[in-house]
């Protein structure tokens, strides 16, 4: 029987166990580095949170969560309290909408219109947005394109399009690295974009999925979105819940962009 006591248990040993794996899940592995040379404070950060651990070796987690050690709370802590900036949150719920071609174009506007190399650009994700932030296996394991009516048949947002390879020298490349033909998560996460995931999401989705009995394993909801929890991208941050940590993203100093 999933309790409360054997939730939170659950929880406390996975915060010991992430230290272990939680680095290596941290990474974004990438062909070159996309930030510009002038971007010390930004490159600084992406690698504070290159090295800030992820909690992904949960067994069962529960509806509200309650302890930092259930979440990314290292990694969120230093994108709240970062010294970089401009900082911009988009609150991002549309997987099918154009919002990594709005952060890509957020990036660029600050960093070489406005001169702000430093420019800070987070993604706040939820939605059916969210479906972008889970691994292959878990695409593959519960048909979640089947949640997108087919249009995406895998997930296509964390690939690296050809653009990737292009020489990051030439900013005005119409082909290249920082146009519209590299619009991935993988390519924004090396220009120092953070994205952060919902708990509150992933409980709905396998709350959901659970009802429909898309439950291969015959997981207790409790060990399904623990699962889905364990499976976030590389680089993502688990937040508590979006909305609620949207306030404290604009009480450190972030501006809303929806």
């Amino acid at each position: 029987m999933v309790t409360r006591r054997n939730l939170l248990k659950h929880a406390g040993a996975a915060a010991v166990g992430a230290a272990v794996v939680g680095t290596a899940s941290a990474r974004v592995i990438g062909s070159q580095n996309l930030e510009i040379g002038s971007a010390g404070s930004l490159r600084a950060l992406t690698e504070a949170l290159a090295r800030a651990p992820r909690k992904r070796a949960f067994k069962a987690i529960p509806m509200i969560l309650t302890s930092p050690s259930e979440w990314d709370s290292e990694a969120l802590d230093l994108v709240l309290h970062s010294h970089t900036g401009p900082k911009q949150v988009w609150d991002n719920t549309a997987l099918a909408s154009p919002w990594l071609n709005l952060m890509r174009n957020a990036m660029n506007t600050q960093i070489w219109s406005f001169h702000h190399p430093n420019f800070l650009c987070v993604s706040a994700t939820h939605g059916s947005a969210h479906l972008a932030l889970y691994d292959a296996f878990i695409w593959d394991k519960y048909q979640l394109s089947k949640l997108t009516k087919s249009k995406f048949r895998h997930n296509s947002f964390i690939g690296t399009p050809k653009a990737e390879t292009a020489s990051a020298k030439d900013f005005e490349d119409p082909d290249g690295v920082f146009s519209p033909h590299d619009n991935s998560i993988t390519v924004l996460q090396r220009r120092g974009a953070v994205f952060l995931a919902c708990h509150n999401e992933v409980w709905e989705l396998t709350m959901k999925l659970h009802q429909k009995g898309v439950n291969p394993d015959h997981l207790a909801h409790e060990r399904m979105a623990a699962e889905f929890t364990n499976h976030l991208i590389p680089g993502a941050v688990l937040t508590p819940g979006i909305v609620g940590t949207l306030l404290e993203l604009e009480l450190a100093g972030f501006h809303y962009a929806k």
